[in-house]
């Protein structure tokens, strides 16, 4: 526990990284990868070049001088953060390191007012988050290799498959190359895969939902192509994986992460409500829930821009046909010509609270959001006002930030 001076210290630079945090965070990087340019393999140098990565630590950090007294709240997002740690393979001796240039950042950025007496108190508190998120973190190591098929770090894969689902989304079923078995995971749970990417000349890690239940002969991922535009480049990762991996092509595989999970303990109703590529955590999460129990009220809400874009169509169609308790409304937000409302999508235009309301809310339901932050927040706090406890809305968003 840290001393009333040292946090009265760290908490009284709030306003400070409040209003400078990107400047600090952006500078952090910048010394960190030129001392340590083996570490640009380990973080996602497309959120770099964006800036959302430099923009989320800002928030962290923030939010950490803000809660110095009790961290308890943080709990949420620090476990969000030891899963992704845990999926790139960020081990206790990388916190020396990122430590050494976050201090010496304030130093620099800060000039006099990062007085010795500052430093010291952001050292001690530097030191109690990463005491806490290295044992969540090994938590999570162990988890992995005592399940079934588990293991740590890095493991080689080949692709069995390549199937398009849409004209950007494309399904990538993995099997291990040394032959032996899967692992277990839960349904919601991400997979990390690293590859070479010559164009940046630099391994780069990323991380896919896995889009079905555990227990098949596969781990698929299914990837949307990020073609870029005016204000953001292409998906560097995204693109290799549609244009360059193939069928019998190997790829390193981290272990399944991620805390946006089934909760198998719940019996009531489940909605499913997503947007574009956010379709697929809802597909494993689907074919768990029927698997288990068909009689299961589920309502499956899904949004996209159009026919073209639309993954999985047959797949949720046919969970409908099959078992009667599961309903699903699809949304197209731009229809186009030959898209048929009735057999293709159900509705034109972007979901709305009337939508929830009519459509999702159940009582006693359990509400899984996963698509772009607008899009959750958006269905977040209409939730909200509806009066849905917060414990029942879970949501995943892809990137950095969170709902």
């Amino acid at each position: 526990m840290l001393d009333a001076a040292t946090r009265q210290l760290v908490r009284s630079t709030a306003p400070v990284l409040q209003q400078h945090g990107e400047t600090l965070t952006r500078h952090f990087y910048q010394r960190m990868f030129q001392h340590n340019p083996e570490l640009k393999a380990v973080f996602n140098q497309g959120h770099q070049a964006a800036g959302q990565q430099q923009q989320a630590l800002a928030m962290a950090v923030a939010a950490y001088a803000q809660h110095i007294d009790d961290p308890s709240p943080l709990l949420p997002v620090l476990e969000r953060v030891a899963h992704k740690h845990a999926s790139l393979g960020i081990r206790a001796e990388h916190y020396a390191i990122v430590g050494k240039h976050l201090l010496a950042s304030i130093r620099e950025v800060l000039g006099d007012a990062a007085s010795d007496a500052l430093l010291e108190a952001w050292a001690a508190a530097y030191g109690q988050l990463a005491d806490i998120l290295i044992r969540m973190e090994n938590g999570l190591y162990q988890q992995a290799v005592g399940r079934n098929g588990g293991w740590s770090g890095w493991r080689s894969f080949v692709v069995a498959r390549k199937v398009p689902e849409s004209e950007e989304i494309c399904s990538f079923y993995l099997q291990p190359a040394d032959g032996g078995p899967l692992p277990d995971y839960q349904p919601g749970q991400y997979l990390t895969v690293r590859a070479w990417l010559p164009h940046l000349g630099l391994t780069q890690p990323r991380q896919y939902s896995l889009s079905a239940a555990p227990g098949g002969d596969s781990l698929r991922i299914s990837v949307k192509r990020e073609a870029g535009d005016a204000t953001r480049p292409a998906g560097a990762m995204s693109n290799y994986l549609h244009d360059a991996l193939e069928a019998g092509d190997p790829i390193d595989v981290a272990p399944p992460m991620g805390e946006f999970t089934l909760r198998r303990e719940r019996t009531g109703p489940v909605a499913l409500i997503s947007a574009g590529v956010g379709i697929t955590p809802m597909m494993a999460i689907s074919e768990q829930l029927l698997r288990e129990n068909a009689d299961r009220d589920i309502r499956f809400l899904h949004a996209c821009r159009h026919g073209g874009a639309h993954a999985f169509r047959d797949s949720v169609a046919g969970f409908a046909d099959r078992h009667p308790r599961f309903a699903s409304r699809i949304h197209y937000e731009h229809p186009r010509a030959d898209d048929q409302q009735g057999l293709h999508y159900h509705r034109a235009g972007r979901i709305g609270p009337d939508d929830l309301r009519e459509f999702a809310c159940r009582p006693d339901a359990d509400y899984y959001l996963c698509g772009p932050l607008p899009f959750m927040r958006q269905q977040a706090a209409a939730l909200r006002e509806m009066g849905v406890d917060d414990a029942r809305i879970h949501a995943e968003a892809f990137g950095t930030g969170g709902v």
